[in-house]
């Protein structure tokens, strides 16, 4: 007798549970007021309408992960900031040509679906999203037996957004004496997580016996969108720089024309004690430079005259401050100083 013992359940992937996660993640993300707003999560896709009022509208996509930080998190067991990690790694790049978040979409494979784990990160998600003033319209959930460990996972976020022509930063309209300001990041972001997994496993760190490791590693990102896009409608700044992988140099490089050099005083970077503590335990300052942003989560680029108007839009917290200028040159970047870490 021919016995039919295979089954999708047995192989490691249970649809049960994925349906439940779905439904889960409509009743977080798409109630507003009692009514949903986007009532075709889980479907095949999600439709959204351009917002009224944007002349000549051009659409900015960009995608985005959070890297070993999610190894941290692992470790802890802690998972409700790591999505707002996710929001924040595409919509902090989004708003660098001016464009406003509209959709998010996220993806999360893992080895065996765990609701408890992924309910944690899809509130954080739905919290990016708020922060962001985005929606989140869908995604995907992998159950993958076989590609992940025992208890692994990775995510990955998609986010659109939209820009009137007149509106988008491009980088002609960065001038030679244009003041380079800092805007405080939150922390580490979602950056170097490597590195940092590397030098606690060589010094043997138990990142569970310490309170402050605890705190500043799962830290999650700042959510530069809501500052930004103010800056934007005022006409207050030229171009602007997400501060990620690579560093002061390297991302604010990427928005600086051929002719013009950044100019950045490190001395006036104000850095915070966790990099103070990477740097003490063995990091030099060449490397901190060009894998963490070390205190500056994005970089403003805006004419001398409107400095005072551009702080009055942020809290004290994250009030931006002078670091460098624009002049005439051709290296794009110019490193002057060094950054205080005592």
């Amino acid at each position: 007798m021919n016995k039919k013992i295979f089954t999708y359940k047995k192989s490691g992937v249970n649809i049960n549970s994925a349906d439940k996660f779905v439904n889960f993640i409509s009743s977080v993300s798409s109630k507003k007021k009692g009514k949903k707003k986007f009532s075709n999560i889980g479907g095949f896709g999600s439709i959204s309408s351009i917002p009224n009022g944007v002349k000549q509208p051009k659409i900015v996509a960009c995608t985005d992960g959070v890297g070993t930080k999610i190894e941290i998190a692992n470790t802890l067991k802690k998972f409700d900031t790591i999505g707002i990690d996710l929001v924040a790694m595409s919509v902090n790049d989004l708003i660098v040509q001016g464009a406003k978040p509209l959709l998010f979409l996220d993806y999360i494979s893992i080895n065996k679906i765990d609701l408890i784990k992924l309910k944690s990160i899809i509130k954080g998600i739905v919290n990016g999203c708020k922060q962001s003033e985005c929606e989140l319209v869908g995604g995907e959930t992998a159950e993958m037996p076989g590609t992940y460990e025992k208890g692994k996972f990775d995510i990955a976020g998609f986010a659109v957004g939209v820009v009137g022509k007149n509106k988008i930063l491009s980088k002609n309209k960065i001038k030679n004496k244009d003041l380079i300001l800092a805007i405080p990041s939150s922390g580490l972001h979602s950056n170097g997580f490597s590195l940092i997994r590397y030098l606690l496993n060589k010094k043997k760190i138990d990142i569970k016996k310490k309170k402050f490791l605890k705190t500043e590693l799962l830290r999650p990102t700042k959510i530069y969108v809501k500052e930004v896009l103010k800056l934007i409608d005022k006409n207050l700044i030229n171009g602007c720089a997400n501060i990620t992988g690579g560093g002061l140099a390297d991302n604010i490089k990427r928005v600086i024309p051929d002719n013009l050099v950044a100019e950045i005083n490190l001395d006036k970077v104000k850095t915070f004690k966790i990099f103070k503590w990477l740097n003490k335990n063995g990091v030099s300052e060449k490397e901190m430079l060009k894998t963490f942003n070390c205190g500056v989560g994005f970089c403003l680029i805006i004419n001398s005259k409107n400095y005072e108007s551009v702080k009055r839009c942020f809290t004290k917290e994250f009030k931006p401050y002078i670091i460098g200028k624009i002049s005439k040159g051709k290296n794009k970047v110019k490193l002057n100083g060094s950054i205080n870490w005592i």
